[in-house]
């Protein structure tokens, strides 16, 4: 009992202090680069704080398996580094029973990250994804404020809102865009427009009421008037960027496991095999944690992270292969192959020697 408490009170206050690192670099990196969107126009900076809070769980569910799988790692090659591991091997302490004493956090850790995927993460999204759908914060084509124009596109668009009302609708918008490489010029003005977005909430457009469209090249008598009462024009939206990693990540996991579509199952056994991934990645830590004083407590940090990089790797392109209409094979293959890797470098010492033993066994 007293063996089992040592290690996972080491075990876990490593844990805490990589989570901690590794979430002040996620975080920061993804803050960085959500404000480079708000810098050029596709939403307001002042939803970047909420959404980003809101999308904690979803940080979490990726930080906490490397930060065990890690926190596992510095424990024991450190236990290894000062013989404490020689001791524990000397009092009885198989492979097995160590790995029985770290699953214990082991499957903590795995609950925890399977309520962050499956609940936590898209309640988190789903409020984000409902503050990147208010009008309100993304204004128009990339940035339209009240009373203000907005040039964009390095001069190319220039845009203006008299107002916009507290349900989001803006009224007598103007726009302005120059079209290609040439003089050619497009004028809208509606006197009404509205963000919408398709039925299946994967593309926005700015929605024009009751308008004039007006084409052609400044000088030129052959102008192009068309009037309208509704005129559609397409958002551009990045495809890696804050609303098209949050829009999949809303849907309830409730509505993922009576979906058909593709891209959603992937979603969904995505969220199951994070979990699955953590005591796997415990076991691969405890088999490759082995050192000693000489080669000290980090010699093993490089291989163990190239295998778990290689096992995460895997898993992403089995959800690529499941949205691209493939089956689960691929992904239940991989999280069978690295199980069965873990067993193997678990027990590698045990097998070796049966097979020498095997070797020079008399005929």
């Amino acid at each position: 009992m007293r063996i089992f408490l040592y290690l996972t009170r080491d075990v876990v206050s490593h844990t805490l202090a990589v989570t901690f690192v590794l979430f002040l670099v996620v975080f920061s990196g993804r803050f960085i680069r959500y404000l480079a969107e708000a810098a050029t126009g596709s939403l307001t900076a002042d939803i970047l704080l909420p959404v980003m809070l809101f999308r904690l769980p979803s940080f979490f569910e990726l930080i906490l398996p490397l930060g065990l799988f890690l926190g596992v790692l510095l424990s024991l090659g450190r236990l290894y580094a000062e013989s404490e591991m020689v001791v524990l091997k000397a009092c009885g302490v198989s492979p097995t029973r160590m790995a029985g004493y770290l699953l214990v956090p082991g499957v903590a850790v795995m609950f925890l990250v399977a309520f962050l995927s499956l609940y936590l993460a898209p309640q988190g999204s789903e409020r984000a994804q409902a503050l990147l759908d208010n009008p309100r914060n993304a204004e128009g084509l990339q940035v339209m404020a009240a009373g203000r124009f907005k040039s964009q596109r390095g001069g190319q668009l220039v845009t203006y809102a008299e107002r916009i009302d507290n349900e989001g609708v803006m009224h007598n918008v103007f726009t302005v865009e120059r079209e290609g490489d040439g003089e050619a010029t497009s004028v809208v003005y509606a006197r009404e427009a509205e963000i919408v977005s398709n039925d299946d909430g994967s593309r926005r457009f700015l929605e024009l009421r009751d308008g004039t469209r007006y084409q052609g090249v400044p000088g030129d008598p052959t102008y192009e008037a068309v009037a309208f009462e509704t005129y559609g024009e397409i958002i551009p939206e990045e495809r890696d960027g804050l609303r098209a990693t949050t829009r999949i990540d809303a849907v309830p996991t409730s509505e993922l496991l009576i979906s058909n579509s593709p891209r959603e199952r992937a979603s969904l056994w995505w969220r199951l095999s994070l979990p699955l991934l953590v005591p796997v990645s415990v076991i691969i830590a405890l088999a490759l944690s082995r050192t000693d004083a000489r080669r000290g407590r980090y010699a093993q940090l490089g291989p163990a992270l190239v295998i778990f990089l290689l096992y995460f790797l895997a898993l992403t392109q089995a959800r690529s292969w499941i949205e691209g209409g493939g089956s689960l094979l691929g992904l239940i293959a991989t999280h069978l192959t690295f199980a069965a890797l873990a067993g193997l470098l678990l027990y590698r010492e045990s097998l070796f020697a049966y097979i020498s033993s095997r070797r020079n066994a008399p005929v």
